[in-house]
């Protein structure tokens, strides 16, 4: 599953796993920021910025073919958009639609291939992003790994009796729509005692780092360096 690759990535070391999530969190937020105020025709600026992208998946050591072919799910939508601007006779326009989206698609999988989840979101929660939304996205994080380990343990029973859909096309919605009541509330029911166990030992409803966040001085030059350069590339 996607955020199994992801998570998988973001266990590696590299000096983009070491830094602080916030720098990172940052960092991508100039990046973006760039990115969307930059020209149209500016394919000299959207070029350096592809450019930095790759040189940071290959510092990062993450698989680049993979994660660049990963990025493209943002391309559907994006191409609706840029087919419209391009009949609307503003091709550049869609043309850098295009571009744009796909490098922040890129930029994100980078952040999030070198963060882990957790860390990722405990550094939002430190910078001020709302609490409740911070204890969501952890929880439902977690429950995704529950609702994957339910459908495998399913589809391993169905290949053992045999219970190919496609040996029976007449009743392969109903098929379909019984195997997902039972996920749900296999799903349901592990989580519930997933639940009960927290409470158990004492939840406070915040998820505690095993390694707490330390914002050190490289982090803080990597955060500087990387903003300045961006900025200095959009304005020349």
């Amino acid at each position: 599953m996607h955020h199994v690759h992801l998570d998988n990535w973001s266990r590696g070391a590299s000096p983009l796993h070491a830094r602080d999530p916030r720098a990172k969190i940052l960092a991508l937020l100039v990046f973006l920021i760039v990115l969307a105020t930059t020209p149209s025709n500016a394919a000299l600026t959207l070029g350096i910025d592809a450019t930095l992208l790759i040189a940071g998946i290959l510092i990062a050591g993450l698989p680049l073919g993979n994660l660049l072919l990963r990025a493209m799910v943002v391309l559907p939508f994006s191409l609706t958009f840029g087919v419209i601007s391009w009949l609307a006779g503003d091709r550049l326009r869609a043309l850098a639609l295009v571009e744009k989206s796909y490098l922040s698609a890129a930029a994100v999988l980078l952040i999030v291939g070198t963060t882990s989840l957790p860390a990722l979101l405990s550094g939002l929660e430190r910078m001020g992003a709302p609490r409740v939304l911070v204890l969501v996205a952890q929880f439902i994080y977690r429950y995704l790994f529950v609702i994957s380990e339910q459908a495998q343990h399913m589809r391993l029973a169905a290949a053992s009796r045999q219970g190919d859909p496609r040996f029976h096309r007449k009743g392969r919605f109903r098929a379909a729509a019984g195997a997902l009541a039972v996920l749900f509330a296999r799903s349901y029911y592990r989580a519930d005692g997933i639940h009960r166990a927290m409470l158990a030992r004492a939840f406070t409803g915040r998820f505690q780092l095993l390694n707490s966040l330390r914002f050190r001085f490289s982090d803080g030059v990597f955060l500087l360096a990387a903003a300045a350069f961006l900025i200095l590339v959009r304005v020349q």
